[in-house]
């Protein structure tokens, strides 16, 4: 009887341990870091959240997320439960913190900030570069949302920072004036909004607070921008069991510019809220802005690419794929640039295949069959052709 006690015990003692380990493992995995950078003298704080199925081998997605007027990076962090969906996608979130304008934490855009002299668009692109340094972070997936004033300043991001986002969103927030008056982005941009038909701090109809732009505005903007179907698909959400006062319609509009989309959920008879947090609680924000990006890189839908909207003979001239044609392995150079991400599609647009590459690095094809088709870097394009 002893002995087998003592191997009941030692076989539970043994188990204790491996799930001790494990956990061990995950909690060193899951990092939640406080950080700080330098910038034109002045220091400047964020967080960063790593989950736990980081892999540094594998290049993953960076989320921004920021914080409204008045507001605290470490509050919004976790009030809007973004961190339990970074932990399932696997995707970095960064919640930066915003400086003092005359004692209040904002995002420089214009309108009520007007005057501020805080350059949030380099902090912004700081981060990126020091976030970079340490993580493995995926350039073509980088995402930024925010709420209220972090809402409209990634409306600025998208404006101003196009070449380093790939999509943004917005939950109670719109775009400033400046901000609209002065949007020149370098690509089609993907744009999910989230707003409260009866948010009293930012009006869902006009043009509060002062200097802003309302929410059809700001939304119309991207469609014209994206060159999107204007008629959308609309369609109710399911009314949750949980009394909110609110309902939910999702409008979707698509067929833009390398497959570009604008979603917008609007929230009848909501505030000024983050819904799944606070407020409504039909929809999960956090979820529904991450299902919507992360179909997105920084030439478009992932899995889309219009060949009717590329200059093949103009983009050819600066990306060079040899030997063409090919018929079990290619290599690729890029006058100006050195070549890290490529994409392989069909003439359909269907994407094939997708991959890292440096210039003395082949790239095998032979499971492709003899045709012709379109290889794309981040900024450039190439036809060529596999052979027998």
């Amino acid at each position: 009887m002893y002995l087998a006690y003592m191997n009941k015990l030692s076989c539970k003692t043994g188990l204790i341990v491996l799930l001790m380990l494990a956990c061990m493992a995950t909690s060193q995995a899951q990092e939640t870091l406080s950080k700080q950078l330098s910038l034109n003298g002045t220091t400047r704080d964020y967080i960063i959240y790593v989950p736990a199925v980081y892999d540094a081998t594998t290049p993953v997605p960076l989320m921004f997320n920021f914080h409204g007027y008045l507001g605290q990076a470490e509050d919004h962090m976790n009030s809007t439960e973004m961190k339990p969906v970074a932990d399932t996608a696997g995707f970095i979130v960064v919640y930066p913190q915003g400086s003092r304008f005359f004692g209040a934490t904002h995002w420089n855009v214009g309108a009520w900030t007007a005057g501020s002299p805080a350059d949030d668009l380099g902090f912004t692109e700081a981060m990126i570069d020091s976030v970079s340094e340490v993580y493995n972070i995926d350039q073509d997936r980088i995402y930024s949302c925010g709420f209220s004033n972090g809402g409209y300043f990634s409306f600025e991001l998208a404006c101003q920072l196009s070449e380093r986002f790939a999509a943004i969103g917005s939950v109670g927030g719109k775009m400033s004036s400046e901000t609209y008056a002065a949007c020149s982005p370098s690509h089609a941009m993907p744009v999910i909004t989230i707003h409260g038909t009866s948010d009293n701090v930012v009006s869902y109809s006009d043009s509060r607070p002062s200097g802003s732009k309302s929410v059809e505005q700001s939304r119309d903007f991207w469609i014209s921008y994206n060159q999107i179907d204007r008629t959308p698909i609309v369609s109710d959400i399911p009314d949750s069991p949980n009394p909110d006062e609110s309902t939910v319609q999702r409008y979707f509009f698509g067929n833009g510019i390398s497959c570009s989309a604008i979603e917008h959920y609007r929230v009848i008879g909501g505030g000024h809220s983050w819904p799944g947090a606070w407020g409504n609680r039909d929809i999960d924000a956090s979820a529904a802005i991450w299902d919507f990006v992360s179909q997105f890189d920084i030439n478009g839908r992932i899995d889309c690419m219009s060949t009717a909207q590329v200059d093949l003979s103009a983009a050819s001239d600066h990306l060079l794929v040899y030997p063409n044609p090919a018929s079990a392995y290619i290599f690729i150079e890029s006058e100006g640039s050195e070549i890290s991400q490529y994409r392989i599609y069909s003439l359909l647009g269907q994407l094939l295949d997708t991959g890292t590459a440096t210039p003395s690095q082949e790239i095998n094809v032979t499971h492709l069959v003899p045709g012709t088709y379109i290889l794309k870097t981040r900024t450039r394009v190439a036809q060529f052709s596999i052979v027998e």
